[in-house]
């Protein structure tokens, strides 16, 4: 089996970075952690948590379907997130309630990290989709 990289269109990603990866005629698309830029790579929410959820969850949506899935396919979400507390969970809990089916949501993981790449980036999201069969 081949590898595939995903890469949505007109989206700026740094040299040697793939968005998401799957092999041809694999069931799994694994999608690269989400941070709270916007396609043009600038940061959206400066230092408002719930803000910076949501934008991740809209780059996931956006390389989901860059690879021929959806939140409905989702079956593991993993969090990384700055100074994590109980608000913080519901936060982003309640940011994915916005974008996951109730039914059948994802197994996941949170995992409290002291910084991420960029002081201003507050949380990263990855996701493991299983892609639908042809």
């Amino acid at each position: 089996m081949q590898r595939q990289y995903i890469q949505p269109a007109g989206w700026q990603t740094p040299p040697g970075y793939s968005q998401a990866v799957t092999t041809t005629g694999g069931p799994l698309l694994v999608v690269s952690g989400q941070v709270p830029f916007d396609p043009s790579g600038a940061i959206v929410g400066l230092g408002d948590f719930e803000a910076q959820a949501a934008q991740c969850f809209e780059n996931l949506r956006t390389v989901l379907a860059a690879g021929g899935a959806s939140f409905s396919d989702v079956i593991k979400l993993t969090y990384f997130i700055v100074g994590i507390s109980k608000e913080r969970m519901l936060a982003v809990r309640a940011v994915r309630d916005r974008y996951l089916p109730e039914s059948g949501r994802p197994a996941s993981s949170a995992i409290g990290v002291a910084g991420l790449f960029s002081d201003e980036v507050l949380i990263e999201i990855e996701a493991i989709a299983e892609l639908p069969k042809p």
